[in-house]
């Protein structure tokens, strides 16, 4: 039964799955699904996906969707590392605590901005609206602040002293937005620290995901400069 995985590499939740599986040895097959060029939408992967999403998984006829549902299933079945999904039920509580939290914080205020800077201008081939980023960026700072105050405070990473699928979640949202160009770590050492603890953890995979992301980058900085 080999283990099929449907993701795109522009897709945060996709790069959080694939890196979970190359840490952890876990055998799979890759399928690009391009979601810019309509791939989510034919008919194969409606019937692994019906809502169109990435990422996604086949599992000899056992189909999932969801990044969290996915890394936790992945977690039992292949009895990864128990820091990772802890069967202790306090830890584990305390990683449940901040996926619930993620998907309306961390994921939810990344991709508004990265959609505002990103995603809209390039679709419209118009400017940034300034007007539009700016009412976003608060709930965005907020975010961060939180990571720090509360997850990060007294502790190496979101849920604990080792890495667990919280942290593989979080990080990618926030790369994210180092490819439009944007410096979320800039005045906050904490978060600076854990992102780089996550990335040594997930090397060289970590790297080799997100070159999209360093390549958006790179293009994004040289054409704000040619603008000066």
């Amino acid at each position: 039964m080999v283990l099929t995985v449907y993701f795109d590499m522009l897709s945060q939740p996709s790069r959080s799955v694939l890196l979970f599986c190359e840490v952890n040895k876990i055998p799979y097959e890759k399928k690009v699904t391009h979601v810019g060029g309509g791939d989510n939408r034919t008919e194969e992967f409606q019937a692994i996906n019906p809502v169109m999403r990435v990422p996604a998984i086949k599992d000899g006829d056992f189909v999932l969707s969801e990044s969290a549902a996915i890394l936790k299933y992945l977690a039992a079945k292949h009895n990864t590392p128990d820091h990772w999904y802890p069967k202790d039920i306090q830890k584990r509580a305390k990683v449940d605590q901040y996926v619930a939290w993620h998907h309306m914080n961390t994921r939810e205020n990344s991709i508004r901005v990265f959609w505002t800077e990103v995603i809209i201008p390039m679709m419209r081939g118009r400017e940034v609206d300034q007007a539009r980023l700016q009412r976003q960026l608060p709930a965005l700072e907020e975010t961060i602040d939180r990571l720090e105050q509360v997850y990060l405070k007294d502790q190496q990473f979101l849920c604990g002293d080792d890495i667990t699928i919280a942290d593989i979640l979080a990080v990618p949202e926030l790369m994210q937005l180092y490819g439009a160009g944007r410096n979320v770590t800039e005045n906050h050492p904490k978060l600076t620290a854990w992102i780089e603890r996550v990335k040594n953890k997930l090397q060289p995979w970590f790297d080799e995901f997100h070159t999209p992301l360093y390549k958006m980058r790179q293009k994004r900085l040289k054409g704000e400069k040619a603008k000066l």
